[in-house]
């Protein structure tokens, strides 16, 4: 048995870092098979010493967080407790360094995965990104937040969202109504982040205004988009003619950000994706940027994280590859990294 003793800053620290009804404390207990107990502001840990160092320096991650004023949501300890595992805790300041927007409540948008901050970086560095990740990972709220700031910092004028109208699996037949209508059950996801950037009375001004528009990809063909912030979302349902069309409306002055999950393709028969394609085509392009997110991405609820680290790829290619992003998200769709690093169809 090994013991450890924290001290803690204040009483205030001590409450959060052991969280509601010491729920934060619970999960780090029930992680590392450690016991944990406080006495006035010193934390102090028991168990087997590889567990012990391990909790410790979940605690380390979680006191940068607070020092930095993040507050310890689930997420958040999880997270921490995720890079304590890979010894690689004290990059979690790098999150709180971070900073996107301000939703319509007040709430500050920062990445909260180091996989969302490196997306966010090569969004801030590259002319066209792919983010390509299961579902829950960040990819469309992001890219609707940084197409806000960069709106709102004058870096572009106008936003442009867009996705392919096919349904998921089913199929719901002719909707009624004019073209909004039509299109709006399936631009929903994108709807929702810009309600959250910029309050529903806001989005109607600019939607008037035909500074934002939401529309179907359909509708992108024979259009030159200048000085624009682009957003294809859902692409791993556009087939490669539809990619193609889309990634050449891009003009002067222009940002595209790309995102999909290849683990999600809802294309008819044996219809090749053209995110896939893209992901294979522009892997080496000077601009492009290729993020790759995986199950310690996901920022929805805790079982959303089991569910997609359980179905995401089988037994024997999880173990085969490892913690490389890249190929964890392609081989679901049957693509192999040969040795060059080239997507293999």
């Amino acid at each position: 048995m090994a013991e450890k003793c924290i001290e803690l800053d204040s009483v205030e620290v001590a409450a959060a870092v052991f969280g509601n009804c010491d729920r934060n404390i619970r999960l780090l207990e029930n992680e590392f098979s450690v016991t944990a107990v406080c006495r006035g502001t010193q934390l102090r840990l028991s168990g087997e010493p590889a567990n012990v160092a391990a909790a410790s320096r979940a605690v380390e991650g979680m006191l940068l967080l607070i020092e930095n004023h993040t507050p310890l949501e689930d997420q958040t300890v999880r997270y921490c407790i995720s890079l304590a595992h890979d010894g690689a805790e004290k990059r979690v300041k790098e999150l709180t360094e971070d900073f996107v927007t301000v939703t319509v409540k007040g709430r500050p948008i920062r990445p909260k995965t180091l996989g969302q901050k490196e997306y966010l970086n090569a969004i801030r560095t590259n002319a066209i990104t792919f983010g390509v990740g299961p579902a829950g990972t960040g990819k469309t709220y992001l890219a609707v937040a940084m197409a806000v700031k960069a709106f709102k910092a004058k870096e572009v004028s106008r936003i442009i969202l867009t996705r392919p109208a096919v349904e998921a699996g089913e199929k719901l037949g002719f909707l009624p109504g004019d073209l909004q209508q039509k299109v709006d059950p399936y631009l929903r996801p994108l709807y929702d982040g810009l309600f959250d950037m910029l309050g529903a009375e806001t989005y109607e001004r600019l939607v008037e205004k035909q500074i934002i528009e939401v529309a179907p990809l359909a509708y992108m063909r024979g259009r030159t988009l200048d000085d624009s912030f682009i957003i294809l979302d859902e692409a791993q349902n556009t087939t490669p003619e539809q990619m193609k069309m889309f990634l050449t409306r891009m003009g002067v002055g222009s940002k595209v950000v790309v995102t999909g999950d290849v683990t999600q393709i809802d294309l008819p028969g044996s219809t090749r994706s053209g995110l896939v394609d893209a992901l294979k085509v522009l892997k080496d392009v000077n601009g492009i940027a290729q993020c790759y997110f995986t199950d310690k991405d996901v920022v929805r609820h805790r079982l959303v994280q089991e569910i997609v680290a359980d179905s995401t790829l089988p037994i024997a290619a999880t173990t085969e590859l490892g913690h490389q992003p890249e190929a964890r998200c392609l081989a679901y769709a049957g693509i192999s990294l040969e040795g060059n690093g080239m997507p293999q169809l």
